[in-house]
């Protein structure tokens, strides 16, 4: 049986400059429930992340709110000194409880949460740091400043910003490169074409986060069932080849804790969907959206 492999999702430079494999991992699932605490099963989490470059994943997400701290140091447990890996991450949101995610955008708690991720990863720099949410609290622009001088001291290398407008993009851009943005997205999920199509314009990465849902799509006899049976797949993989045909600037990080669920994950990168496929998977997710 062959090894899946990520590199079948083709690539994409973050920046313009670091080349990864477009089908990457996001590790919120290798917490606690409510992405609080420590995982129940520590050993497997471990495994999961061992996984990731055997299988050609080289681009990871994480964020210092997974746990809060948890992700970002199992990774480093598992994976340090992440050789050929693209570890991105996050700031910008406390963590009073599971489930409960607070935006924190001063500059001060920024400044921390870079300075946190640069400890907790091991790393002298973060090749790309992403602002969770823009906070209403403080101004925008403030966020975006703190942004700029953290890539200009070096301790960041690319920025991206995560549930954000195309106007949000545009202010943001007036002050530093975005090289990614992460919003929701997936067959079922398309508000946030119109950020796409942006993204896709401006050679922006674009991480669909939730990629993998589908809703009644899912169901025995829907166009998504359909097609995955003709693939002899499972409708999750049919979902991530889906958003892989959308765009090349899509990036999907599908998260679990679990090694055989990230192999079928991966397996998905090497699915192609002909165009009818492709085109009436499309119809469906905007009718069920």
């Amino acid at each position: 049986m062959t090894t899946p492999n990520a590199a079948a999702a083709g690539t994409f430079k973050i920046g313009g400059e670091i080349e990864i494999n477009r089908l990457g991992y996001g590790a919120m699932r290798i917490t606690g429930d409510g992405i609080f605490g420590p995982p129940s099963d520590h050993a497997e989490s471990i495994r999961t992340l061992k996984r990731l470059p055997e299988l050609g994943v080289n681009f990871i997400d994480t964020a210092a709110s997974y746990g809060p701290d948890v992700s970002e140091r199992l990774i480093h447990e598992a994976l340090h000194p992440y050789d050929g890996l693209l570890i991105a991450t996050k700031g910008g949101l406390t963590r009073p409880g599971p489930n409960v995610w607070v935006p924190d955008g001063r500059p001060e708690a920024l400044i921390a949460d870079v300075k946190k991720s640069l400890r907790q990863l091991g790393v002298e720099q973060l090749q790309l740091w992403q602002l969770h949410r823009i906070d209403p609290k403080v101004p925008r622009d403030e966020q975006f400043g703190v942004i700029r001088q953290l890539l200009d001291d070096g301790l960041i290398r690319h920025a991206g910003l995560s549930e954000v407008s195309v106007e949000q993009i545009r202010a943001a851009q007036a002050v530093f490169p975005v090289a990614t943005v992460q919003n929701r997205y997936n067959i079922v999920d398309r508000t946030s074409e119109t950020v796409l199509a942006y993204c896709e314009s401006a050679g922006i990465g674009f991480i669909p986060w939730f990629p993998l849902a589908s809703g009644d799509l899912a169901k025995s006899g829907s166009a998504l069932d359909a097609v995955a049976k003709t693939h002899g797949a499972a409708p999750g993989q049919i979902a991530l080849a889906w958003l892989l045909a959308r765009s090349p600037v899509m990036l999907p990080i599908p998260g679990t804790s679990k090694v055989k669920h990230l192999d079928e994950n991966v397996a998905g990168a090497a699915i192609r969907l002909s165009e009818a496929e492709f085109a009436a998977l499309d119809k469906a997710g905007r009718g069920a959206s």
